[in-house]
């Protein structure tokens, strides 16, 4: 872990701003993020109660992403948990996001391939990537696989925080792996050149999917359970299978980092070295699970994300170390600047710029490469 003394090395840092030169663009991709305005959502639903039209996206969500130097970021489409039928509602969010990149396409593009990322970053657009963040939306239907691949789909989460016809999530105490169904689903997944993504999975659910994918996985936005004991991070075996098998692993910028669950930039840190350290230098990158929009006036929007957690709890998909004064991001490395003060830090610690670029982007698009080509 990071030590008082260096923590306090790296408020320096960020207040003195990034200590980082390049005379290249960064290739930056997010594996779990969004483009939203987050001040968008005060007064309208989230979590369970959201409808697949409120989207929480505008011009200067847009602009504060370009800002930030994002070359690509894969979104969540589709249903996550909640009172709407997953297949339709699903359709639905698709049909969205569709209209939004053919609206400002000058701007937007969808990414199907790995050579999409670069491509977006040369064109100075930002490459969308669907993604989902559940499974039940197939369900025992595996042919739709194929009609969401065609639809651009390329990321399935297998599992959220609850158990499912799939596999248990991280939330479920029995831990019991991965169902014949779920077993199904990865080859399907692989056969059609989908990445397998086991974030929120339970331990079992992650190993097993790990043990029977013909292709690389990835856990695109978690923590290393060794640093903080807490269920969405993940342990080093489940890092290192990762890992072994050429896949992916992307750190978040969570409240799952610190066990106060208030983290902050040094705590980011602290958990891309250790995933470094297990997966190696090849393997790690950044999954936020959030935006790079500043937020306006952050007391009234702690309120807003108490409500939510309310609504989380209620619905039984809030995560161990959720609360009603957490924030689902990292104070220090909030706003469009975060890509950069990150780069800055990791400089600070020594890590050339040969592994920061990897961190940033280029890990993930190696991943893409070995998996959709």
């Amino acid at each position: 872990m990071i030590s008082r003394r260096e923590t306090l090395g790296f408020a320096a840092a960020l207040a003195a701003g990034p200590a980082f030169a390049r005379t290249e663009k960064a290739i930056i991709v997010n594996a779990l993020g969004g483009l939203s305005n987050p001040n968008l959502q005060i007064g309208r639903p989230a979590g369970p109660a959201a409808d697949a039209a409120s989207v929480d996206f505008d011009a200067r969500g847009l602009r504060e992403a370009k800002a930030s130097g994002l070359t690509a970021v894969n979104i969540t489409l589709g249903y996550v948990a909640g009172p709407q039928e997953p297949y339709a509602y699903t359709l639905k969010t698709l049909d969205v996001w569709d209209r939004i990149i053919a609206d400002i396409a000058a701007d937007l593009t969808l990414v199907r391939r790995a050579a999409d990322i670069a491509k977006a970053g040369a064109d100075g657009k930002i490459g969308v990537i669907y993604g989902f963040q559940n499974s039940v939306q197939i369900g025992e239907n595996l042919e739709r696989i194929d009609e969401f691949a065609a639809r651009g789909v390329r990321i399935v989460q297998v599992t959220y925080n609850l158990p499912t016809m799939m596999g248990d999530g991280s939330m479920a105490p029995e831990n019991r792996g991965l169902t014949p169904l779920g077993r199904e689903l990865v080859a399907g997944l692989n056969r059609a050149r989908l990445m397998v993504e086991l974030s929120h999975s339970g331990e079992r659910t992650c190993l097993d999917a790990i043990a029977v994918s013909k292709a690389p996985i990835s856990i695109n936005h978690t923590g290393c359970r060794a640093l903080t004991d807490l269920p969405r991070n993940k342990t080093d075996a489940e890092l290192r299978g990762v890992a072994e098998k050429g896949g992916f692993v992307g750190i978040y910028f969570m409240p799952f980092l610190n066990p106060t669950s208030q983290a902050s930039a040094a705590d980011v840190v602290a958990h891309i070295e250790h995933a470094l350290k297990v997966c190696g230098e090849d393997h790690v990158g950044i999954g936020t699970d959030g935006s790079v929009a500043t937020i306006d006036d952050m007391e009234t929007y702690k309120a807003a994300l108490a409500q939510e957690h309310a609504e989380r709890k209620a619905a039984g998909i809030a995560a161990k170390g959720e609360r009603a004064d957490t924030q689902p991001f990292v104070l220090d490395l909030r706003g469009p600047d975060q890509f950069h003060k990150l780069a800055g830090l990791l400089a600070a610690r020594g890590h050339s710029q040969r592994v920061i670029d990897k961190v940033l982007g280029r890990n993930f698009i190696s991943y893409a490469e070995r998996v959709w080509g």
